[in-house]
């Protein structure tokens, strides 16, 4: 799928993971780079998925998203 410039693709979830497409503005968001940072710990820079991996539940990332307007 094509991903719009200045997007980028996540996975999030738990178990079952969870595509999005979050603008790249995010990533100056302190809490967002809280969560890349437990990405690298549980996955290092090995991302099988083709996209980075958030170790969270979907709820969690959805709720931090809508407050940084991600959505």
């Amino acid at each position: 799928m094509d991903i719009p410039k200045g997007y980028f693709v996540i996975y999030v979830g738990e178990q079952e993971k969870k595509r999005f497409v979050v603008p790249v503005s995010v990533l100056s968001e302190p809490r967002f780079q809280e969560l890349l940072h437990q990405s690298e710990q549980e996955f290092g820079y090995n991302h099988p998925m083709g996209g980075i991996t958030i170790p969270c539940s979907e709820d969690v990332f959805t709720d931090l998203a809508s407050r940084f307007g991600a959505f």
